[in-house]
């Protein structure tokens, strides 16, 4: 299997299996001299780690991180950052009845075909599992942007859409985000959010949601004209996510819907100062950072593995029938949240340090 590093300059490769012993990722091109330490990448995965609300999969997890090298005295030395995470609490068992049958809307079904094996145990490979280990690294990018870019520097994502059911993005508040389990910016809708999950998870099945990422305090000129497009890798990167069907970069999909006067963001200068009136943009023109907050935003499907009973076929060309029992996320998007932000700060890195390269500014 190949392709499992993502990046240029700033790169990381993940490895493990949902139910192996371990998880982890190798982080290369970090640069030196950057203060890290192993409780900058958990904070990260703790936002991430299963097991914290009952609209999660109830797996129980610590997601505690041990980086194995690349540091001395507290510093990244600018050779390759080993991290590890152990996993603790597989039940493998619970796959034993479906280890056969694809799951409908599932990778079971291109990964045997493709490879001719697949370990069935919690999707090995191709579990969500495997998005610590990117949360991790997107945590060592995220230092290294703050060192770089000052405290004007932030990335925060939120939910804005579970099912259904979509919040007020023009309440958005950063500090509501962290005080409730569905990293929701706008705390009027929570309350309803909470029912319908519920709702969906007592039927047996699973709903799907819109992620949105903000990056603030971004300089100009990040990304290239033509094959290096800043949106154009953070595109890439979002849909590498597991269960990310489309992307929007700004308004997106909903620019077809404007006119040419609606969709230009009128520039005005006062002094050094220049301002843009609106952002259907999303912060990126021609593919390069145009100096305002970057808005990007994802879509989630919805878990495959629900308990309804769905009709299939086995590794055997049979027809039948699957129902997954377990313990499965009723709404893949909530987790998303900090995975999402971690591939838009790897991107962001990597691009900073591709201009530096390219035009030293």
């Amino acid at each position: 299997m190949s392709f499992n590093t993502f990046g240029k300059l700033f790169r990381f490769t993940t490895w493990g299996e949902s139910h192996g012993p371990a998880i982890g990722c190798i982080v290369d091109g970090c640069p030196p001299n950057i203060k890290i330490k192993e409780q900058d990448i958990q904070i990260e995965l703790n936002k991430r780690k299963p097991g914290q609300s009952k609209f999660t999969t109830q797996r129980k997890e610590d997601d505690k991180v041990q980086i194995l090298s690349g540091m001395f005295e507290g510093k990244t030395t600018g050779t390759p950052i080993s991290l590890i995470i152990y996993n603790k609490d597989m039940k493998s068992r619970d796959y034993e009845t479906i280890k056969n049958k694809f799951r409908p809307g599932h990778a079971d079904f291109t990964y045997f075909k493709k490879y001719g094996i697949r370990d069935y145990r919690g999707g090995g490979r191709q579990s969500a599992r495997e998005t610590a280990s990117r949360v991790a690294a997107g945590a060592i990018a995220r230092k290294v942007l703050e060192n770089k870019l000052g405290k004007k520097f932030k990335v925060v994502g939120g939910l804005i859409q579970l099912g259904i059911l979509g919040c007020d993005v023009t309440k958005w508040n950063d500090n509501t985000i962290r005080k409730n389990p569905f990293f929701c910016p706008d705390k009027s809708i929570v309350k309803l959010w909470e029912k319908y999950l519920l709702s969906i998870r007592k039927s047996g099945s699973s709903c799907g949601a819109v992620i949105e990422i903000r990056a603030r305090g971004i300089p100009v000129g990040l990304g290239a004209p033509i094959y290096s497009k800043l949106d154009m890798d953070i595109a890439s990167a979002l849909m590498s996510i597991n269960a990310v069907k489309g992307v929007n970069i700004g308004s997106g999909m909903n620019s077809a819907l404007l006119t040419g006067e609606e969709n230009s963001d009128e520039i005005s200068q006062k002094g050094k100062n220049i301002k843009f009136n609106s952002n259907n943009a999303g912060g990126i023109l021609g593919g390069i950072s145009t100096g305002q907050e970057i808005v990007v935003s994802f879509a989630v499907k919805p878990t495959s593995s629900i308990l309804k009973s769905r009709n299939t076929i086995d590794k055997f060309g049979k027809n039948t029938s699957i129902s997954v029992k377990g313990r499965h996320d009723p709404c893949v998007g909530i987790r998303a949240v900090p995975i999402g932000e971690a591939m838009l700060n790897c991107v962001l890195l990597d691009h900073y340090l591709l201009n530096k390269a390219q035009c030293a500014n």
